[in-house]
């Protein structure tokens, strides 16, 4: 396990938006956290895809320590002129007026109190955020404007923050979606290698629905050949603990990601791979990725169709379909001032 590590750290797909590209050999020193500041003036993300059920969202951080060899938001760090493989896991960007930029958006009169969501990107708890603090920032101003908030992570770091998520909750709206693909521990270790077990996260999902937030899990990706059987342990393990919603989202493999992917599949668990490849490209048209808006997020053939119906049927069972994630019709947003605090706003 340390020398498949090691490898995936060195390596990076080439991007294609670099002119050069640097090799390094068996041997080469582990690389370094790089940390780089963002000097960006803006923190909302607008989006538009007919995929994803939010349009707003915040993403503090770039680049990802959890090093997910799944995650999508990998080719996304080539546009920063670094690599999609190593570079994402160990070439960070933080955006430290994170807290700041997003009262200054809450403040402009086109904001009318919107969902947002933490993070439509790389993920908001991940280590650095515990001795950073932009996300629970981030939190905090939306605490005093009372705007609803919705978080997306695969860490039991999000546990820290129960105490604004609950205002949030008792003022506007919160709730939490926990990411958790795997059971067993060393399959979730050689795919998503800094990601906290799936049975600490298990526990998160119990410790904030005892706190009374609305809790809920992705099993994603679901990786065909590989944890489709998991799925409906998964689901129970989550139900028992509290969780009152569940989604799925079969594996894409976008741009590098996929070459990112297939390395650290075939290196971690060889016997596995050529399985796992050949089912993805089934329910993928042949290949390893669909792009296209409305399949991008959905799988076909009759293998894919079998797991997802699966799902459907155990998350029925088991009364994971409830309708308390979604956010209040009404808007709670409020801007804090002199008049608001005179009323206890």
């Amino acid at each position: 396990m340390t020398h498949m590590v090691r490898r995936l750290l060195l390596e990076n797909p080439a991007s294609r938006f670099e002119r050069f590209r640097v090799e390094y050999e068996d041997g080469a020193p582990p690389a370094s956290l790089d940390i780089y500041e963002d000097q960006s003036h803006t923190i909302l993300s607008e989006n538009d895809s007919p995929d994803l059920g939010f349009r707003f969202s915040v993403n503090p951080y770039r680049g990802c320590l959890h090093g997910c060899a799944y995650c999508y938001a990998r080719p996304s760090h080539e546009y920063l002129g670094f690599g999609a493989g190593s570079d994402f896991e160990r070439k960070l960007v933080v955006k430290r007026r994170a807290p700041e930029l997003l009262a200054q958006a809450f403040d402009k009169k086109s904001w009318t109190g919107e969902l947002v969501v933490f993070s439509g990107n790389t993920d908001c708890y991940q280590p650095l955020e515990k001795e950073l603090e932009l996300t629970r920032g981030c939190l905090d101003v939306c605490a005093r404007y009372r705007n609803p908030v919705h978080v997306i992570t695969k860490s039991v770091l999000v546990e820290r923050d129960i105490d604004l998520l609950t205002k949030l909750r008792d003022e506007a709206h919160a709730s939490v979606t926990l990411s958790i693909p795997f059971l067993d521990v060393d399959t979730a270790r050689a795919i998503e290698p800094y990601a906290p077990p799936p049975s600490r996260r298990i526990e998160a999902v119990r410790r904030l629905a005892a706190a009374g937030i609305a809790v809920g899990v992705n099993v994603a990706p679901l990786i065909p050949g590989l944890n489709d059987r998991a799925v409906v342990p998964i689901l129970e393990a989550v139900a028992d603990a509290g969780a009152t919603t569940a989604g799925i989202v079969p594996l894409r493999l976008p741009g590098a990601v996929a070459e990112v992917f297939t390395e650290r599949l075939r290196d971690a668990l060889p016997l596995a791979a050529e399985k796992v490849l050949t089912r993805v490209r089934e329910m993928r048209g042949g290949k390893l990725n669909d792009p296209r808006f409305g399949a991008r997020m959905q799988g076909s053939g009759r293998y894919i169709e079998t797991v997802l119906e699966l799902f459907e049927v155990t998350v029925r069972r088991l009364g994971l379909n409830r309708r308390d994630m979604t956010p209040p019709r009404a808007s709670t947003f409020r801007r804090p001032g002199p008049q608001l605090d005179l009323f206890g706003g």
